[in-house]
């Protein structure tokens, strides 16, 4: 099957996507996004995001793979390893580039199958790595909802979605303010148990297994005071080393495992 194909650096189409790749504004405006890699392009697919166009670099990506992604909507263009290596961000490539379109993560889009969700949230959490571990987490614990309160990093960051090995795509995700997150929780009756140390009580002590939502703060600003007066009770890790903290993707996956033990893993 022929392609359409693209050999130069310095066409537009791959400039723009370059911008694209680069500029969280040109990702806002445009609402397209890229993805790197056979795993996460088959996450997207299977997250119902609409991919609008795959580049493959065919001595890395075969045609037989290509018929294989199920891309029938999809524009296919063949490019030069020029072109690829430009708009690739990894270090190891894979020979797949899509863009895909974005969705709207409004916490009101968001739809739980059952009456006891377990919802992890993260306040402002700023450094892509941290961000795609805690996706991580919530896509390994299968929590009903992960929740980004104040995000200073837009969510299709490539590095985001490096750094989540595609989870970004996996899980039911949403944003919104401190105050929008706390009143959605509130009139869905979900608890709210915030990683706070002040008042705090060591985190298995409490009951997960009702609706819940576990909330956590970065390393150096923790969890604004919204939160600590919205929290039915506050929670902490017990440290028994010289520090007072420790990494909040490794902070989330303690507690929201916690919350699945009680709940037997169902």
């Amino acid at each position: 099957m022929s392609f359409k194909q693209i050999t130069s650096t310095h066409n537009a189409f791959i400039k723009e996507l370059v911008l694209l790749k680069d500029k969280s504004k040109n990702r806002k405006k445009s609402g397209l996004f890229l993805i790197e890699g056979e795993r996460e392009v088959s996450l997207a697919l299977k997250g119902n995001y609409e991919i609008a166009t795959i580049l493959f670099y065919p001595q890395l990506f075969s045609e037989e793979k290509l018929n294989k992604l199920y891309l029938s909507e999809a524009d296919i263009i063949e490019v030069s390893k020029d072109v690829y290596q430009k708009l690739a961000y990894r270090g190891t490539t894979e020979g797949i580039i899509a863009i895909a379109k974005t969705k709207e993560l409004a916490i009101e889009n968001l739809k739980f199958n059952t009456p006891n969700p377990l919802v992890l949230i993260a306040e402002a959490p700023e450094k892509p790595g941290n961000i795609g571990a805690i996706l991580r987490t919530a896509d390994a614990a299968n929590v009903d909802a992960i929740i980004i309160a104040n995000p200073k990093t837009d969510l299709y960051n490539p590095n985001i979605i490096r750094s989540s090995v595609g989870c970004v795509f996996t899980n039911q995700i949403a944003t919104g303010t401190t105050e929008e997150i706390i009143s959605f929780l509130d009139k869905n009756n979900i608890a709210i148990y915030s990683a706070i140390l002040q008042e705090a009580v060591n985190y298995h002590e409490q009951d997960y297994t009702k609706a819940s939502a576990i909330v956590v703060g970065t390393e150096a600003d923790g969890l604004s005071d919204a939160w600590r007066k919205a929290s039915k009770q506050n929670i902490k890790i017990p440290m028994q080393g010289e520090i007072d903290s420790m990494n909040v993707s490794v902070a989330a996956g303690i507690l929201i495992f916690e919350a699945k033990r009680q709940r037997n893993f169902l």
